[in-house]
């Protein structure tokens, strides 16, 4: 007769699933690197001003400058995978929400410019005859003579065919008085 077989059962069934090491998945290594390449592209586009107020390694500053002057598509690309692999190896949070306060800023301040056309357009419009009381409602430390007359001023340009000088003035009064209104977009 045979010896009874003892089996030894592992005292932790999981223990081979712990040793093992789990690396990250290659589709999301390859979606981090393309958004690395997206951030040198977004870099790059800045203006030399403010990439120099930019906290970044002097490599990464220098790939960026000779990226401006590549234009063959190839060799673009090659250099962005390069720029990608630069930013790889630094922690990339304050560039990234660096570049995100400077397209909001601009989008907003946009947004203000687009705003105060609004305005004037309003204003100058001879059937809408309530705007300038909107106006005075929406901002009441308005300078009303100096508004009323530059109104005035342009409806003349407007008639005569001149340009449009008392418009771009009043234009340059409205965004002052929205730019000190600090509540405003």
């Amino acid at each position: 007769m045979r010896p009874p077989i003892e089996e030894e059962l592992p005292v932790n069934i999981f223990a081979e699933e712990e040793e093992r090491v789990i690396r990250p998945n290659k589709s999301q290594l390859k979606r981090d690197a393309v958004a690395l390449v997206k951030l040198g592209k977004k870099l790059e586009s800045l203006d030399m001003a403010q990439l120099g107020r930019l906290k970044m390694p002097d490599e990464l500053r220098e790939s960026l400058v000779e990226g401006k002057a590549i234009h063959q598509n190839g060799a673009r690309k090659r250099h962005f995978k390069f720029i990608g692999k630069l930013l790889r190896e630094m922690d990339t949070d304050l560039l990234e929400k660096t570049i995100n306060d400077l397209e909001f800023g601009t989008a907003k301040a946009n947004a203000k410019f687009h705003k105060v056309e609004r305005w004037r357009d309003r204003l100058l419009d001879a059937e809408d005859v309530h705007a300038l009381d909107a106006w005075l409602e929406q901002y009441p430390q308005s300078n009303i003579t100096q508004i009323r007359q530059l109104i005035r001023n342009a409806m003349k340009e407007i008639q005569q065919n001149k340009p449009p000088k008392s418009s771009r003035a009043l234009f340059k009064v409205l965004r002052d008085t929205v730019e000190s209104t600090p509540t405003d977009i």
